[in-house]
């Protein structure tokens, strides 16, 4: 990048794809390629046994009890807002939406938009300066109101990794959904939706090797079944007349239109190649690089981190002071460095502590201390000429 190496630290936002996948994919378009689910060819039936070996890859990589448990949507947020719509019917004026401080606009605004249409009250969950929820006082927040809480796994700007199953659990003591945003997760830690008992975890598959405009919806059978579609159109019906339409079973009552197949696809390989490698490995190879980078930019003049939680992934968001974070990225850039500034879709995190955006460094598996070297040398580079 720019004659440079490339140093990609922007993994938050996105990750690079392994050969694998990009492999596989290639071979659907080349050899496989059909519509799914109606054609009676042979490369039609491929096509289809390969989009739905995958959704059984997804069921066993997060563990739930059925693949019919697992909906294909476009991503995290389109995700979102199919519960929103799905779930709003029965919301009604007075119930209480929780959400947290710490939330993605992709998990703000369709419960703000929500409660405006019933008449609901959203509620939010306060972090404190080190990024962590403020939990001692959890009975104002989720109570016998409560109808959804909705929260992020990990912060996609913090980096903190919140108690989820604490919150699961309390939450489920008022009869509340539980919604788990996982698209900061799914690629650094194991999920098992079983033991966590969420009723809906969802994420999107270019967060973890995979392509974009693929995300998965896990949701219980039992909600699923009761709970209406998002969108309608070919696929999810059973019959239609002029006068009635039945909707087709699960999951595909939910999966409108002709989907994006080899993306899919893309998205078992990339399970595949997750489980190859290991996902414990891959989480404890990256707290190591977290820790590493954490000490490396620490000692770092003027510079402070923001969000310094217990617990947390490999995701650092900083401020140089005196110099603009838009500056810093640039300059990064300059030295082949893919760096995300700004307030990454956080804008009510960034109003708390004051601030009108971070440098964020992001790590994968893939990423090295060698980089984060290079990283630190690049700061100090940019501080003498910025600062």
């Amino acid at each position: 990048m720019n004659g440079k190496d490339l140093v990609f630290l922007d993994n938050a936002a996105s990750t690079q794809k392994p050969k694998q996948v990009l492999d596989k994919m290639n071979y659907f378009y080349e050899n496989n390629y059909a519509n799914i689910h109606r054609g009676t060819y042979k490369i039609a039936e491929n096509a289809t046994q390969e989009y739905e070996n995958t959704r059984k890859k997804v069921q066993k990589f997060i563990n739930a009890s059925n693949p019919n448990e697992i909906v294909f949507t476009k991503g995290t947020t389109d995700a979102i807002n199919l519960l929103a719509y799905s779930l709003g019917n029965d919301i009604k004026s007075g119930d209480e939406i929780v959400i947290t401080a710490m939330e993605h606009h992709a998990n703000i605004v369709p419960w703000q938009i929500l409660c405006q249409q019933k008449g609901a009250v959203l509620k939010v969950i306060p972090i404190n300066l080190d990024g962590e929820l403020i939990l001692d006082n959890i009975s104002e927040f989720i109570t016998d109101k409560t109808k959804i809480l909705s929260l992020v796994h990990i912060s996609n700007t913090l980096g903190t990794v919140n108690p989820i199953k604490k919150l699961i659990d309390y939450a489920h003591n008022f009869d509340a959904y539980v919604i788990i945003d996982g698209a900061q997760s799914i690629q650094h830690k194991k999920i098992d939706v079983e033991e966590l008992d969420c009723d809906f975890y969802v994420f999107s598959a270019h967060k973890l090797y995979a392509p974009t405009g693929v995300g998965v919806l896990y949701g219980k059978k039992e909600i699923l079944d009761k709970i209406p579609p998002y969108q309608t159109g070919g696929e999810m019906i059973a019959k239609v007349t002029f006068e009635k339409t039945t909707f087709n079973s699960l999951p595909y009552k939910f999966e409108a239109g002709t989907p994006n197949i080899a993306g899919v696809i893309g998205l078992g390989a990339a399970i595949d190649y997750i489980n190859e490698i290991g996902i414990e490995h891959i989480d404890n190879y990256e707290n190591e690089l977290l820790k590493y980078a954490t000490g490396k930019i620490c000692k770092i003049d003027r510079i402070k981190i923001i969000g310094n939680a217990n617990n947390k992934a490999s995701v650092i968001s900083f401020l140089f002071d005196g110099i603009h974070p838009t500056d810093i990225g640039t300059m990064a850039d300059a030295y082949g460095i893919a760096m995300r500034v700004g307030h990454h879709c956080t804008q009510p995190l960034m109003d708390y502590f004051g601030i009108p955006g971070t440098c964020r460094a992001s790590f994968a598996f893939y990423n090295t201390k060698k980089e984060i070297d290079f990283l630190e040398d690049s700061l100090l580079r940019i501080k003498k000429l910025l600062g």
